[in-house]
């Protein structure tokens, strides 16, 4: 493959960042420990450092922060730090936060990465619901762990394995959907097929999708459901929850010889999934995984908005489409974002008509969040504003809503955790 001199500084720095990713979010990690903390009850220069023996878990020293709101308003947050998931609110939008409390009594492995965090969701009879990974001893193994709150986040069940199959492979990078009712669905990445045909003497690319789902106010999961084979194996999988209450997911897929594009797959039922569409078509081959995930987001009327990355030769950077039909078809692919300053891992939100996108670019000397509205359900779009900024260290930038209020949520090494309310572009 042959690569023009305008392509060739981008392409380095993605390579670069494919090989060393866990490292990069490592450092954030280390990181952490100098950064003041905006949501701390002591002043920085008062706070312990949070690679200090005595450092207490706070969300300043928290790993890999996601957030949501409730549908009473009430801001939670879930993130990593020695050993076990912390889950704490806020009834102010993210200015003063609850006391952290512990959602895994016993501390164990969790993986805490921009890819791959624990998840959060709270159900319309305030549940709060939890899922992380846990690797295994062995590299680029793991199991999908889900816990839950049935007292507003006071106490959390004891943590449970979702994955049926226990051998020591890969089970990674679930993804978590609640319904209002309090219907969990958990989709992930597991190598329990990759290992049988190995074994069997056959070859097999990337992972499987696979899923389960518990009733509400369960603490046991149905028998697992696979949904594909050749999954790309180490990139986040988007879930939404469309207006059926049933999962949508999105997911980084294998295609032919290294083809790696994306595919959708929504449920008829809680149990029965349809059959895979193919999303984007750029054609991407490449035998690594990027570590770069797609986002989703279901609008009230049923409008699909997915956004992504791919690096094909003639098609790169960062994609936008939208289906009005489930997901059967989609809408010419916007691309958005600077690739030269390389432009990475967008995120997408819809509220009603409105759809925004965020993405972190980097000039050389800072990272930006930078978000972009449409008010006409994605058919066009007013100009990319930056929302914030770091000189370090940073996570992937990711949105939630309150209502119809969309806020930034991220976190760097230098400013700590935060949330920024988006303002809204006035209709002309």
């Amino acid at each position: 493959m042959t690569y023009s001199l305008k392509r060739l500084l981008p392409l380095v720095l993605l390579l670069v960042f494919m090989c060393t990713s866990c490292a990069t979010e490592t450092k954030l990690d280390q990181a952490l420990s100098a950064a003041p903390a905006l949501h701390n009850h002591k002043k920085p220069s008062e706070a312990v450092a949070c690679n200090s023996a005595k450092a207490l878990p706070a969300l300043r020293c928290g790993q890999a922060p996601s957030a949501t709101f409730d549908n009473k308003g009430r801001l939670w947050v879930a993130w990593t730090f020695g050993g076990h998931v912390y889950v704490n609110h806020s009834d102010d939008e993210g200015i003063n936060f609850s006391p952290p409390v512990a959602v895994n009594s016993s501390p164990e492995m969790i993986s805490a990465r921009g890819e791959n965090r624990a998840k959060i969701k709270v159900d319309g009879k305030g549940r709060v619901h939890v899922s992380w990974t846990k690797p295994l001893k062995k590299r680029f193994t793991g199991d999908i762990r889900y816990s839950r709150s049935d007292d507003g986040g006071r106490s959390f069940i004891n943590p449970v394995t979702v994955n049926d199959n226990r051998d020591p492979i890969g089970h990674r990078f679930d993804s978590l959907g609640v319904s209002n009712e309090g219907r969990v669905y958990i989709a992930w990445l597991d190598k329990r097929d990759r290992e049988s045909a190995e074994q069997g003497g056959a070859s097999y690319s990337g992972a499987a999708l696979y899923y389960s789902y518990a009733e509400p106010g369960a603490d046991t999961f149905a028998a697992n459901i696979k949904i594909a084979d050749h999954s790309c194996e180490c990139c986040r999988i988007a879930l939404d929850i469309d207006p059926d209450s049933l999962p949508v997911l999105m997911w980084r897929h294998v295609y032919g010889d290294n083809i790696r594009d994306h595919a959708l797959v929504r449920f008829i039922t809680p149990n029965k999934p349809a059959t895979p569409i193919r999303v984007s078509h750029e054609q991407w081959q490449i035998d690594a995984c990027p570590h770069h995930g797609p986002a989703l987001s279901i609008s009230e009327d049923a409008r699909y908005h997915a956004v992504w990355f791919n690096d094909a030769k003639h098609k790169q950077g960062l994609f936008y489409a939208y289906s009005e039909d489930r997901g059967q078809s989609y809408s010419p692919t916007v691309n958005f974002g600077d690739y030269n300053k390389t432009a990475a891992h967008p995120y997408v939100m819809a509220v009603e008509d409105r759809v925004y996108l965020s993405w972190k670019e980097f000039d050389g000397k800072e990272t930006q969040i930078l978000v972009q509205q449409s008010k006409d359900g994605g058919k066009s779009w007013g100009l990319p504003k930056v929302m914030s900024s770091t000189s370090n260290a940073s996570d992937h930038p990711l949105l939630i809503k309150n209502y119809s209020q969309v806020f930034l949520s991220w976190q760097t090494a230098n400013e700590g955790y935060h949330v920024i309310a988006i303002e809204e572009e006035p209709i002309q």
